[in-house]
């Protein structure tokens, strides 16, 4: 998996309740949703890298995709 990159977002306290609404109705973080919204803008303008990697898929992972536990010694 790459890098994920840490971004401090100043922003008008209505605009964030608004986010986070928004976030709940669709069942994502606030960041999640950032992100989404930033990669549909840049896509639409025509200005989305070739390698950036996907969206992780949301929720955990299935059980048969999941690593079993280490056994205790």
């Amino acid at each position: 998996m790459s890098e994920r990159r840490q971004v401090l977002l100043r922003i008008d306290p209505a605009v964030h309740d608004a986010l986070v609404r928004w976030a709940d109705d669709e069942l994502r973080s606030v960041n999640a949703q950032v992100e989404m919204l930033l990669r549909r803008a840049l896509t639409d303008a025509g200005r989305m890298p070739k390698q950036a990697a996907p969206i992780p898929p949301r929720g955990r992972p299935r059980a048969r995709d999941r690593t079993p536990p280490a056994s205790a010694p």
